[in-house]
């Protein structure tokens, strides 16, 4: 009985031994070694290690995907003008024994030293540009930027930048009436502008259509004055051609024209019955 308890009590210290000489790194972990408080590895696969009993210590931390989520700051763009930043960044751990050196492996104070690395390349970025060109400039073009800017000091820190997003930019309430004044102004310079083009247009097309109506109506009277001189030309030439072949006729045939238009009128004249209008009355006989 006492040598199966003392089987029993060597297989528990060695289950014991063995536990205490073993750990597990998951996937979403990294760990460090300590030997006496002094690190002496990091780099560890996930899986099942070993390590020495009481001289050999772990410490995990968490591998996975971190969130930053910024409060809306105030930055100055090149102009002097105040704009509201509401932001967020996504890292995680890279060097697990820089970020336990660093920051102590404190998820908060690396939260915190990030945020102000952040913070400082929002403002070397804005003061670069006015507040036109950051509402017009691509999201993403910034945020290649602003990765570009913090990655390597972040990995000082042991830390990965994986992303930085910028959700939103506004202006402060005072900053906004001038801002939006401005823009209105110059929209309605603009719009004057094209008014005033525009206006400048309509009277070159005015004057050009009303030069073309001249020239059309002076090259119709000149046209319609040279047909009507070659039509009077002819009929003289026909009348003068019928008068001269029986000069009798003609003035015959132009003295009843000339009864018709006088009698078929309501006029009233008064003449001398021997003047030469009735010569062919008197002939009548």
């Amino acid at each position: 009985m006492t040598q199966n308890k003392i089987i029993l009590g060597a297989v528990s210290v060695l289950v014991v031994i063995l536990m205490m000489s073993t750990f597990t790194v998951y996937e979403t972990e990294k760990a460090i070694k300590f030997r006496l408080g002094e690190i002496v590895k990091s780099d560890y696969a996930p899986g099942l290690h070993f390590k020495l009993p009481l001289i050999n210590n772990i410490k995990l931390f968490d591998a996975r995907i971190q969130t930053m989520d910024s409060r809306p700051e105030r930055f100055l763009t090149a102009e002097k003008k105040n704009v509201i930043v509401d932001s967020f960044v996504k890292w995680r751990i890279g060097d697990v024994t820089k970020f336990y050196t660093v920051v102590a492996g404190d998820t908060d104070q690396a939260n915190l030293r990030l945020d102000q690395i952040i913070k400082d390349a929002f403002r070397s970025e804005f003061s670069k540009r006015n507040i036109k060109q950051l509402v017009s400039t691509d999201r993403s073009a910034i945020r290649e930027i602003l990765i570009k800017n913090s990655k390597q000091i972040a990995a000082n820190l042991g830390m990965d930048i994986l992303d930085v997003q910028v959700m939103r930019i506004d202006l402060p309430e005072e900053v906004s009436a001038s801002v939006f004044s401005r823009m209105e102004a110059e929209r309605e310079r603009v719009a004057r502008e094209f008014r005033s083009q525009g206006a400048e247009a309509a009277e070159r097309i005015r004057a050009d259509a009303d030069r073309q109506r001249v020239v059309t109506l002076a090259n119709a009277y000149r046209e319609a004055e040279k047909l009507r001189g070659e039509g009077d030309a002819s009929a003289a030439e026909i009348y003068a051609n019928a008068y001269s072949q029986d000069s009798e006729f003609y003035n015959f045939y132009r003295s009843l024209s000339a009864y018709k238009k006088t009698f078929g009128s309501s006029s009233m004249i008064m003449l001398d019955a021997d003047s030469e209008f009735f010569q062919y009355f008197k002939k009548q006989k």
